[in-house]
């Protein structure tokens, strides 16, 4: 729908006819009487109406006060400042700020999640499983970090869900160490979310493993009572089967099963929940679990998007006083 925001405007096509009024010519003894000649000039048109269309030959003088009077009323029009109202659009509140963290030890290479009779490896389900939760959080800024033997930010919180996506694409496990570092991980994460704005109400931590700490500069429970001290909630997520499992390896090594014990503790001291996941299903239903209990929030307002248009009645009077110069040079060649 189009509209203008100064429709008053309107008046100012009345303009030449008020200064008429206002100032009317002044008969002096000594010259010519103050005239107007834009008043005159739309005198002139109406006076040639009559024989206008009988003529054979546009007169090129009356044809060029023509467009200045159409040149006048676009100007007008563009000040009248008309805008095109698009669909409405629900406003949002400030999303929250979600790190996660996520786990790819050389034991997430473990293929014991099943999906359509196929077996799948830990970081193939993790990787699908996160993906799809990312794209709904279409309103908070995400961050990754991946960890093994150290731990590494991938994706800064960021609202940019393309490039958080392109990483968890190529997110393999073992590529950063085969070993577990929960605690530098977790107090990685930590330090990230110090440096957000958000309130601490909003921000929230998911932390995925499938082992426990055994390698890295900060204990388990050292960063326990870090994220408790910080107020951040913490969702953690042990994948997995309990028992130990062998894990598909150059070297066959076994892998144990997650910390629980721990994952429950810094769940519960930092008022988060502990989800466990022993196959797809589990995991699917763990991530859909968390992203109703950190839901978006949504403000009742709404936003009407406008487009200016005044540029239109501009181009339209620019290209009409283009024209305007043209008949007069043609004009003045004839004569």
């Amino acid at each position: 729908m189009i509209s203008f925001e100064h429709p008053y405007l309107i008046g100012l096509v009345l303009l030449p006819f008020l200064i008429k009024t206002i100032l009317p010519a002044v008969k002096t003894s000594g010259g010519r009487a103050l005239k107007v000649p834009f008043v005159q000039d739309l005198k002139n048109i109406k006076n040639a109406s009559g024989t206008f269309l009988n003529k054979q030959k546009n007169d090129a003088f009356t044809i060029s006060k023509i467009l200045l009077w159409v040149i006048f009323l676009c100007v007008v029009l563009a000040l009248m400042k008309p805008v095109e109202t698009g669909e409405p659009i629900r406003l949002q509140n400030k999303g929250r700020d979600i790190m996660l963290i996520t786990d790819i030890s050389t034991s997430m290479l473990e293929d014991d999640f099943v999906y359509q009779g196929r077996r799948l490896e830990r970081v193939e389900a993790v990787r699908a499983v996160v993906s799809d939760f990312v794209q709904k959080r279409e309103s908070d800024r995400l961050g990754l970090i991946l960890f093994g033997t150290r731990a590494y930010e991938q994706v800064p919180l960021t609202f940019d869900k393309k490039a958080l996506l392109d990483v968890l694409s190529m997110m393999q496990a073992g590529m950063a160490g085969q070993s577990t570092s929960i605690g530098d991980a977790l107090a990685l994460g930590l330090k990230s979310l110090s440096k957000s704005k958000t309130n601490k109400e909003k921000q929230a931590i998911v932390l995925l493993t499938d082992g426990e700490n055994n390698d890295g500069n900060i204990s388990f429970p050292q960063a326990i009572e870090l994220a408790s001290k910080e107020g951040i909630k913490v969702y953690t997520v042990g994948v997995g089967a309990p028992e130990f499992s062998l894990m598909k390896s150059l070297f066959g090594m076994s892998t144990g099963s997650f910390d629980e014990q721990g994952l429950k503790e810094l769940a519960d001291k930092t008022k988060g929940q502990f989800f466990k996941a022993t196959d797809l299903s589990e995991l699917i239903k763990v991530y859909r679990e968390i992203d109703k209990l950190e839901a978006e929030d949504f403000d009742e307002g709404l936003i009407y998007p406008k487009k200016e248009l005044y540029f239109v009645p501009l181009l339209v009077a620019f290209l009409l006083a283009l024209l305007g110069v043209g008949l007069k040079a043609i004009s003045r060649r004839s004569a």
